[in-house]
């Protein structure tokens, strides 16, 4: 990450975004320095490794992850009951109403009342195996810097691009891939983004953006992660904050996106 001096007088703040794959390949990092009331994008990158991630979260402020960071709470007790012959935990979830239980934590019910948006089963889809890789990454955080509260309240967020983009007004749906109407979708939202946030300077990384869906959710991730250190996300009430301390907790944006630009002496 290659950074230029903030303005005398206009702390820098730094915001970091990680789209996280499976593997490295498709996971992208981007970091925007906010300064002035201005954004700028400092660092673009695709096919990150874990360490490279745990070394851009020790230099940023704040940093907004695109994965789940933790299981459902009934998920555990369902798997020991299995494993120990023990029924009772097991039979406690009979039934498609009980294996939703299992499946979605009670922030993806959250973000669906929300937004309409259904986030990926943790437990039982595709974001398993990036689930069992972010927490190894959160391992190393915790080594490196120290734990990191699940829901939010340190310095790493868990985020949903999709939903990002839905809150602030913008195409949410049907970017990702690689066919013609993806393309088209995916340069539509930058070009849409870039436009509702005119104070947000890409440094010439356009082009890479339009082309990878991987590296315009980090963007995404990374401009959530401003909300949530400006305190402008939707924090979980007392009736979801003991599981979003042990589940997790996405962080949905709670305002328009020139809210981003901040006032304060932070940047």
């Amino acid at each position: 990450m290659n950074t230029s001096p903030a303005r005398p007088g206009r702390p820098r703040v730094l915001t970091l975004g990680v789209d996280l794959a499976a593997g490295t390949r498709k996971t992208a990092a981007a970091v925007l320095e906010w300064s002035g009331g201005t954004a700028r994008l400092v660092h673009l990158a695709l096919d990150v490794g874990d360490e490279e991630i745990v070394r851009l979260f020790g230099a940023s402020d704040m940093t907004g992850i695109d994965c789940p960071v933790g299981w459902p709470d009934a998920f555990l007790p369902f798997i020991a009951g299995h494993l120990a012959f023990d029924a009772h935990p097991v039979l406690d979830h009979d039934g498609i109403e009980g294996r939703r239980l299992l499946a979605y934590r009670d922030t993806d019910r959250f973000v669906t009342a929300r937004t309409g948006l259904i986030p990926l089963s943790v437990s039982a889809d595709r974001l398993a195996h990036p689930a069992m890789r972010c927490a190894v990454i959160q391992a190393k955080i915790a080594r490196d810097h120290g734990p990191q509260p699940r829901d939010g309240s340190g310095r790493l967020a868990e985020v949903y691009p999709a939903a990002s983009l839905k809150s602030w007004g913008l195409l949410a749906r049907g970017y990702k891939g690689r066919g013609g109407a993806e393309t088209q979708r995916l340069a539509g939202i930058l070009g849409a983004l870039k436009r509702a946030a005119p104070w947000l300077d890409l440094a010439g990384y356009d082009g890479q953006l339009a082309a990878s869906d991987d590296m315009l959710d980090a963007l995404i991730a990374s401009l959530t992660a401003r909300a949530v250190a400006l305190g402008a996300t939707i924090h979980p009430d007392a009736g979801h904050a003991r599981a979003a301390r042990s589940e997790g907790w996405i962080h949905l944006p709670a305002g328009g996106l020139d809210g981003l630009r901040g006032t304060s002496q932070s940047g």
